[in-house]
């Protein structure tokens, strides 16, 4: 067991803000703090998106703090440009990231202290920054027959790009910005395509600026504060309406189905007898928080969620979530690193006091 006065988990964009935010403030890795990384190497979930995103194709990519990313070239997949981005911040601020490490729990431990069981053994920690995103944690909805479907079904998450649905009948699932993505491209290739979402989709047009993207937080910060799981900014801002959208739209690429009841070995049906055929169904059905290691901390509320103030878990001041809920997006990370920082000074600077 090694004493260190805070582990951040996870160096996705959250996590490297959070930790070049201790270095700033005069506290050294490894000596003081130590960032753990399940990933094989530097990019976060980027590192894991499909080669046809490509750099252009990104929304909102925010720089780090202190580093800008200068120079892309769009064209490149955003998995090999975010990946060299984040593997040179890391040597830049001699981030030290431990990699790969998996974080089994986070359990109460003595002396005020905080134990954290990693597959390279158990750090005893002051404070805890968790910066583990929602990829590790996608989110697949059950529907009555999916088990006895015999086409392909997959996920966002193991999504390999529009080619290997070449001359195949896909339903896509998923209203969101990598649900349009997905059905614009497989729609160049698949012999069909059907999209389906839960809700009618919301288009945004005209800018999006700072006074909109405050509101959108918001929203999604009432429901943190509430203790309800949270949703991520972009179901809250709709979809921006790109050239692109517009003429998937014209040619009826995105022409939204209700969500189906049921599904047959050979693809979908509605309760009014109304039934789709299809050798792929892709859900494009988002994430979840990827949190299950601390729940011996039993941080949950009954809504289901954990109550975050700023970052600070309400039921444990010494736990704060980074790139949860309202600083989902790479901007929120980037603040929420920071502000995250700040308390824990505050809270290394008082004597060390044991929990009941």
């Amino acid at each position: 067991m090694r004493d260190i006065d805070v582990v951040v988990i996870g160096a996705g964009q959250a996590g490297l803000s959070a930790a070049y935010h201790l270095r700033r403030t005069g506290l050294a890795p490894d000596r003081d703090f130590v960032v753990l990384d399940h990933a094989p190497r530097p990019g976060g979930a980027w590192q894991f998106r499909w080669p046809s995103l490509t750099y252009g194709k990104v929304h909102g990519m925010h720089a780090l703090p202190g580093m800008e990313l200068t120079g892309a070239d769009g064209r490149r997949p955003s998995s090999e440009v975010i990946g060299e981005y984040f593997t040179a911040y890391e040597e830049r601020f001699d981030l030290r990231v431990h990699r790969p490490v998996e974080v089994s729990a986070v359990r109460e431990g003595e002396g005020g202290r905080l134990l954290v069981e990693t597959s390279e053994g158990t750090y005893a920690t002051r404070a805890l920054i968790n910066a583990t995103g929602t990829w590790d944690r996608p989110f697949w909805p059950r529907y009555q027959g999916q088990e006895t479907f015999r086409g392909r079904q997959l996920h966002t998450v193991n999504y390999p790009g529009p080619e290997e649905f070449a001359g195949l009948r896909v339903i896509v699932v998923g209203g969101g910005a990598s649900g349009t993505q997905h059905l614009m491209e497989i729609a160049e290739v698949a012999a069909g395509t059907t999209w389906v979402t839960r809700r009618e989709p919301v288009y945004r047009e005209g800018p999006f600026g700072e006074m909109q993207g405050r509101a959108a937080v918001a929203l999604v910060e009432e429901r943190v504060r509430r203790g309800l799981p949270p949703q991520s900014v972009v179901s809250v801002t709709g979809l921006p309406l790109t050239d692109a959208i517009r003429d998937a739209r014209e040619r009826g690429v995105l022409d939204r189905n209700p969500m189906f009841d049921r599904i047959t070995p050979t693809g979908v049906a509605w309760a009014d007898g109304r039934t789709v055929d299809a050798d792929v169904i892709l859900w494009a059905t988002g994430f979840r928080a990827a949190i299950d290691h601390l729940a011996p901390l039993r941080l949950r509320e009954p809504g289901g969620g954990i109550r975050v103030e700023g970052t600070r878990a309400v039921r444990d001041e010494r736990v704060h979530l980074v790139g949860y809920g309202p600083s989902a997006s790479t901007i929120g990370a980037n603040r929420a690193g920071r502000a995250a920082v700040t308390e824990i000074r505050r809270l290394l600077e008082r004597e060390p006091v044991a929990t009941s």
